[in-house]
């Protein structure tokens, strides 16, 4: 048994390096659709809040007699 340190060949050194490019890239990626998914999410909420009408505010209003209905209430 040597004491020397074992020295890692240079394929093997740039494969490893290719591999963990291609994991940061990924990671990246996948961090960025998530950002846009969720403020895609967030603009078009914002979009759809401010194009309500007053008439959006009573659209449900008779909903609350149907589901009391047979309640026992």
């Amino acid at each position: 048994m040597s004491t020397e340190p074992e020295s890692v060949a240079p394929e093997e050194d740039a494969d490893e390096r290719h591999a963990l490019h291609v994991i940061g890239w990924v990671s990246l990626g996948m961090a960025v659709a998530a950002l846009g998914i969720f403020l895609g999410a967030g603009l078009r909420n914002r979009y759809r809040f401010k194009r309500r009408t007053p008439y959006d505010f009573y659209a449900n209003a008779s909903d609350r007699e149907a589901s009391e209905f047979g309640m026992g209430i």
